[in-house]
């Protein structure tokens, strides 16, 4: 085991995946070596996520779990989300951390794990400095997780968004946006790394720039973004807030033809009450203008979008609303979660009324309707031309993504024989399934 080398696991979603990233450049540039194995690894670093119970849960269970195969001289470090809240909690029921680091301050991992030096420290090394903002301070590393042809591309941390049930305010502290140069530049990196597609994430995509009084921080961004890296085809937006969609947004997604037609909006219901409770937008007009005005600028637009169900107070006829405006719109995809209960949120005081077996038939309800609405949308590809981001091969078998499809949460594209990993190829499609396509290439 020699001493300058790391073995890192990041859990949770693609956000964290930019932070792990992060951090092990800022590892790699201070003369440390990532390991593929753990038994070769001095430091075990996990980024651990904290956004929900079950995630907190799998967090703790890999914390356990490398605990136990820890070896005399190993150091294992907890980082992340759920450090940054719940660090007493983390400790007491792993209590062979030897490290822990919030994710307010993941630049400083190399601060975190030179301390860890000493063989003598009494307690974990605690570094969690206050309730600090998520720092400007970088270190010059770039914001980014690249895999195969495709990046993700951060472009904000935090939220100020008051939504009741969501713990990232209190873990991130709220929105800091990230300089548009440095955004660009590390475009340009992608760019010249041969990247096909960059992936723009943030908590909230849409309130890039409004902590520095930017109303259409993200429309200039995007204008700026095609024009300096125009051999990127495919440039993706995620997560965006309902309500802060904007008529400049949609024209510049609509004109521009690197943007692909596709957008995440998280919806999280669609009963004004329940929102109201959920301290979400819930004017139901404006996501029908919406929605109506985007589909006719840009036909082929793919939408995703998420939704709770059981939340605090949520009765049969207001889930019957969720289900009959879900039939109605015809949503592309869709993320169904299950409420859960987060103490130091604004709806602890809601408590968690709704039955876990009342929860999960409505997410199975819902989750069987809109598995209609996906087939039915896929079979209408059928016979199409589709350019595919090849991304693996496998007993004969080629899987890519479409413009539809966002990595690890949408569908794939299957094509017999081999193709190139990483290259946009066309293909057309030949069969649908409920949730992927089947194609041969043109």
């Amino acid at each position: 085991m020699r001493f300058n080398t790391y073995f890192l696991v990041s859990l949770g979603c693609a956000k964290n995946t930019v932070d792990s990233s992060s951090m092990a450049e800022l590892l790699n540039r201070n003369g440390y070596t990532q390991v593929a194995k753990l038994n070769q690894a001095r430091f075990i670093i996990v980024n651990t996520c904290g956004f929900i119970q079950s995630a907190r849960q799998e967090s703790i269970q890999m914390l356990k779990e490398l605990a136990r195969k820890k070896r005399p001289g190993q150091k294992l470090v907890a980082t992340g989300c759920m450090t940054e809240l719940y660090h007493q909690m983390v400790v007491e029921q792993v209590p062979e951390l030897d490290g822990l680091l919030g994710t307010r301050r993941w630049m400083d991992i190399v601060n975190v794990v030179e301390g860890l030096r000493s063989n003598n420290l009494p307690t974990p090394l605690y570094h969690l400095p206050g309730n600090c903002a998520v720092s400007y301070d970088e270190r010059g590393i770039p914001r980014i997780a690249q895999q195969g042809g495709s990046a993700y591309l951060k472009i904000a941390d935090g939220c100020h968004r008051p939504c009741a049930f969501c713990t990232i305010p209190l873990i991130k502290g709220p929105t800091v946006s990230r300089p548009q140069t440095a955004i660009l530049e590390e475009a340009i990196m992608l760019q010249e790394s041969g990247a096909k597609e960059i992936i723009l994430i943030a908590q909230d995509t849409t309130a890039y720039g409004h902590d520095r009084g930017e109303k259409e921080g993200l429309s200039s961004l995007l204008e700026a973004l095609v024009k300096t890296v125009p051999r990127i085809p495919w440039v993706r937006i995620l997560y965006a807030y309902p309500g802060c969609i904007t008529d400049r947004l949609i024209s510049v997604m609509a004109e521009n033809p690197q943007i692909l037609p596709y957008l995440d909006i998280p919806l999280q219901h669609a009963h004004p009450d329940i929102l109201r409770r959920m301290k979400r937008p819930a004017d139901m007009k404006w996501v029908y203008r919406t929605l109506d005005k985007m589909r006719k600028k840009m036909p082929q637009l793919a939408i995703r979008t998420t939704f709770i169900v059981g939340y605090p107070g949520e009765t049969e006829k207001e889930f019957q609303v969720l289900l009959n405006f879900v039939r109605e719109i015809q949503f592309d995809r869709i993320g169904v979660f299950p409420f859960s209960f987060e103490p130091g949120t604004a709806s602890e005081e809601l408590g968690d009324p709704v039955l876990s077996e009342t929860k999960q038939k409505r997410l199975e309800r819902l989750m069987l309707q809109q598995q209609e609405i996906s087939l039915s949308k896929n079979r209408s590809f059928i016979g199409k031309a589709l350019p595919v981001l090849i991304e693996g091969y496998d007993n004969g078998i080629s899987a890519g993504r479409s413009y539809r499809d966002a990595p690890e949460i949408d569908g794939l594209v299957f094509i017999e024989g081999k193709l190139p990993v990483g290259e946009i190829v066309n293909i057309r499609v030949t069969g649908a399934l409920t949730y992927d396509l089947i194609g041969n290439p043109i």
